[in-house]
């Protein structure tokens, strides 16, 4: 959900700099984590700026909303997210993801802590680590922190999504046809 179909990077970094008086931008995270690149006094701030209200009015990325509603009249999609990294949320991603994700069933929803639980042909996401044990194919969804990852197909954005899998249906029917 974070940094794939929400833009929570935009808002921690607000907090972050509204806190602190600093001026950190996305660009300054190129190939790592905000709680990398802050003092060590402030990591533990960091942490408590993702409470229950963070996830509240986080805006959707560009283009997610209209292509996982034109992938999910395709095919069957889940909404997964690591939400155990911060248990507080569940209530609130929850409700984002009615709010602007309502065409996904309630019964498509895992929060978890450990995505390699869902067997699931694709998974989409920003963190490589959720592809270790993941059994069907990853997508890695590119952000700032994971630039310098080169183990996994990527995307850029939902177009460059929905392009991927247009492609998969396009190779798949020319094997197909005689």
């Amino acid at each position: 959900m974070d940094e794939v179909i929400a833009d929570s990077l935009t808002e921690l970094v607000r907090r972050y700099n509204a806190t602190f008086g600093t001026q950190v931008s996305r660009e300054d995270l190129r190939g790592r984590h905000l709680e990398d690149c802050v003092p060590v006094d402030h990591r533990d701030a960091v942490e408590s700026m993702l409470d229950a209200t963070f996830f509240e009015d986080l805006v959707p990325l560009p283009g997610a909303q209209d292509v996982i509603r034109e992938l999910s009249a395709r095919y069957e999609v889940f909404i997964v997210s690591a939400a155990m990294d911060v248990p507080c949320s569940f209530d609130a991603k929850y409700r984002w993801l009615r709010r602007y994700f309502a065409f996904i069933p309630a019964s498509h929803i895992v929060f978890c802590g450990d995505k390699s639980i869902v067997d699931a042909d694709y998974l989409i996401d920003d963190r490589a680590r959720h592809f270790d044990r993941f059994k069907g194919r990853p997508l890695l969804f590119s952000a700032p922190h994971n630039v310098d990852e080169t183990r996994y197909p990527r995307v850029a954005s939902w177009e460059g999504v929905l392009g991927f899998f247009d492609a998969m249906n396009t190779h798949a029917a020319a094997q197909i046809e005689p």
